[in-house]
């Protein structure tokens, strides 16, 4: 095989390995951005919980406020039902007093459906509590793996470009500048095996004569179809196998 097709093939193996790990790179952060919206959930179902359990809290701290201005209203009418002159005098205060003890009755009653509603409301909050703990838990050890997996790949891709700049320069000068120019518009793919006569990228048929002159492997040969440049990996003899095994 030629030194350039040999160079060009380990290079297509560097920049595979690149492009996968850049397109890693890039979805890590939208993977952190999708556990960061489900804790967001986690927190809006909290606020929410809170707010209907202080809702309750405020509502049944009112009535209890309510109870105790008609408790001091009641005990001002009854001092003031001892100097009453008539009876319709006396008949009115004690109506005062009736409607205050049924307003009292009627915010006892409401304080006491306040109390059972808050229990549930208790308990959603408790358990929004723990699961927004446990997602912030999740969401920051995934942010963690995340910059260490960016850190790592990058470190890897660094490598890659080295070994990359290394092999360019062992390249004929004019060979590397194709095998660039074909990457860049073969989308990010310039070199194919021929496999059972056929071009392995665009599946073209190659043509018998153009066949045998690429076993050859007297020169850079490209696909006739897709423009690729082409390699031919010959099957080993047997012999070469059983030789490999000693």
């Amino acid at each position: 095989m030629l030194p350039d097709i040999s160079h060009a093939i380990r290079l297509q193996n560097l920049d595979d390995r690149a492009a996968e790990l850049t397109k890693e790179i890039s979805g890590l952060p939208k993977h952190i951005a999708e556990i960061e919206k489900k804790l967001g959930a986690h927190q809006q179902r909290l606020d929410q919980d809170r707010a209907g359990l202080t809702s309750n809290q405020k509502d049944r701290k009112r009535l209890e406020g309510e109870i105790q201005a008609n408790e001091q209203k009641i005990s001002k009418l009854k001092s003031q039902m001892m100097d009453a002159k008539t009876n319709d005098q006396y008949r009115a205060f004690q109506h005062e007093i009736d409607f205050c003890q049924q307003e009292i009755r009627r915010h006892e009653d409401r304080i006491l459906e306040l109390m059972t509603e808050s229990e549930p409301l208790d308990k959603a909050v408790k358990t929004a509590e723990v699961a927004l703990a446990t997602e912030k838990k999740h969401v920051e050890a995934e942010k963690a793996k995340a910059r260490e997996r960016t850190a790592r790949d990058q470190k890897e891709i660094d490598g890659l470009l080295a070994e990359r700049k290394q092999i360019l320069s062992k390249m004929t000068p004019k060979i590397a500048s194709e095998y660039e120019r074909i990457r860049k518009g073969r989308s990010g793919v310039a070199i194919a095996e021929v496999l059972q006569g056929r071009c392995s990228k665009c599946n073209m048929q190659l043509r018998p004569q153009f066949l045998q002159e690429l076993k050859r492997q007297d020169s850079v040969m490209v696909c006739e179809s897709c423009k690729r440049m082409l390699y031919w990996n010959p099957p080993q003899r047997v012999e070469d196998l059983t030789s490999a095994r000693a």
